[in-house]
């Protein structure tokens, strides 16, 4: 059974930083592209990033210069450090696995919340 779960969120400032962790069981980690994706109330699911089994990236716009997706294979995790965090990145994350870099796969975590304020 596969599972993803999320870690990491909580209650920045304003040019803050934090950094999510995605834990992953099974097998599908060293096979799939591993991406985090972002929710605000009454809002379509966004793409944030996403990395390949490789190590290339593909950040969305608003968030290009200030987030980093990495991961660990042999840990089965990947982890998604944002720096410089604005209000306007208020969201739940939600870690996802599948086959592509531009479209999500069938695998998600839960989410975790990620609120930025003063």
């Amino acid at each position: 059974q596969v599972q993803l779960v999320e870690s990491g969120g909580g209650l920045v400032q304003p040019g803050g930083s934090l950094r999510l962790s995605c834990a992953a069981s099974g097998s599908i980690f060293s096979k799939n592209v591993m991406a985090w994706y972002r929710q605000a109330p009454g809002k379509q699911r966004e793409l944030v990033a996403a990395i390949t089994v490789g190590g290339i990236t593909n950040y969305a716009d608003s968030v290009k210069g200030r987030f980093s997706i990495s991961r660990d294979n042999a840990q089965n995790t990947v982890y998604l450090q944002m720096n410089m965090l604005k209000p306007e990145d208020t969201n739940v994350y939600y870690c996802n696995a599948g086959s592509y870099m531009f479209s999500p796969g069938n695998y998600w975590g839960k989410g975790t919340l990620v609120t930025v304020s003063s």
